[in-house]
């Protein structure tokens, strides 16, 4: 575990479930100066049936009373909305797929959490991620999470060297499992709490039904890979590459053995949806891509050189590289790259742009979202 060997004080970020849970009862019991804080980064429609928040706040300050340490309750909707979900909407408005969690830790949980812990005269913040860092020579590396069923260093790619110093994961070492066993053991009311799925602003409800609220419905002409409408559909933004399920075409439209449709493409400028048959369609597989807005921790990787890639959370490593790429290039797509762990530091300002090639074609590979790399 991530953990210093004398007593500090570590505010813990508890969200109600059994991740942060167990984080906090095990600081506590190392003896560690333990408090901790529920984070409340939404609040459009906290009574809505789909949203826990209230649930989780309960949860949490019941895990709090058990193991013994005060909570605050803190307000950080503003920021989420300004930094976070104003991002989140002007991203699916381009057509693009954001993955807002990676800048919910970035601006949230890692910037003003972080920020108001120090300000509590707190040394490090410890959250329930299921990732781990080593420090190599003064500097702070992010590392997976030994388990590799539940590993999130994809998603907290963009944190910088310092705000990982400031930061530790206690349940980096551990599998789930023994996750749940430690909390029944600690008797914590969260201990079989299902775990939360999705984007956490929307919960279970339905995801279309959600962004229509904020994005206008613009329907249009849906074609498949000859250019022949096959369809309509409701929006180009509430469609994303690789998605089967709420197309709206049934399987067997014209296709007598009921092959799925899958969406393959957008075309902004005619408001079309491509969408094409069959899983492993070539429209769907894509060798190298074009990424922007690029958050190196330590060194840039070296050009050619192998490493694992991610293009999305719930996927095996890729084996691939990088290279800079000028803006004038061809490209595949776009999405937003970072290394998650580096062999060295002092590199040079990375480009705004660099190519990733892959060994093997990757499957779906959508804009806006992030592709990973690992040493």
């Amino acid at each position: 575990m991530n953990t210093t060997n004398t007593p500090t004080n570590i505010i813990v970020g508890l969200s109600g479930g059994v991740d942060s849970s167990v984080t906090a009862a095990l600081l506590k019991q190392q003896g560690h100066q333990i408090s901790g804080v529920f984070m409340q980064n939404w609040e459009d429609d906290d009574n809505d049936e789909y949203c826990s928040i209230k649930q989780d706040s309960f949860d949490a300050i019941a895990v709090a009373d058990i193991i013994g340490i005060d909570i605050d309750i803190v307000n950080f909707a503003a920021q989420y909305k300004d930094n976070v979900f104003a991002y989140f909407l002007k991203e699916y408005s381009a057509g693009r797929t954001p993955n807002p969690d990676v800048l919910c830790n970035a601006e949230i949980k890692f910037k003003c959490f972080l920020d108001y812990a120090i300000e509590q005269g707190a040394d490090t913040i410890a959250t329930g991620h299921y990732a781990r860092k080593e420090v190599r020579n003064g500097v702070h590396y992010l590392l997976k999470g030994l388990d590799q069923n539940k590993d999130q260093s994809y998603f907290l790619y963009r944190l910088k060297p310092f705000q990982l110093e400031r930061a530790i994961f206690p349940l980096g070492g551990l599998e789930k499992p023994e996750v749940r066993r430690l909390a029944a053991e600690f008797n914590l009311p969260t201990a079989a709490k299902k775990d939360s799925t999705g984007i956490c602003f929307i919960g279970e409800r339905p995801f279309r039904e959600f962004l229509s609220r904020y994005l206008p419905t613009k329907p249009g002409p849906m074609v498949d890979d000859r250019g022949v409408q096959v369809g309509e559909h409701v929006g180009l933004s509430f469609y994303t590459l690789g998605q089967r399920k709420g197309i709206g075409i049934g399987g067997r439209r014209d296709n007598a053995d009921g092959t799925p449709w899958f969406v393959a493409g957008k075309d902004l400028a005619s408001n079309t949806l491509i969408v094409v048959r069959g899983h492993d369609h070539p429209l769907l597989l894509t060798q190298r891509l074009a990424a922007r807005d690029v958050h190196w921790i330590g060194a840039a990787p070296e050009p050619g050189r192998s490493y694992g890639v991610k293009c999305r959370y719930r996927q095996q490593d890729a084996e691939g590289w990088v290279q800079p790429s000028s803006p004038e290039e061809g490209t595949v797509t776009d999405a937003t790259p970072a290394s998650a762990s580096a062999a060295a530091t002092g590199a040079e300002k990375p480009p705004s742009r660099i190519e990733v090639g892959f060994a093997e074609p990757q499957w779906a590979v959508t804009p806006g979202q992030s592709v990973v790399f690992y040493d």
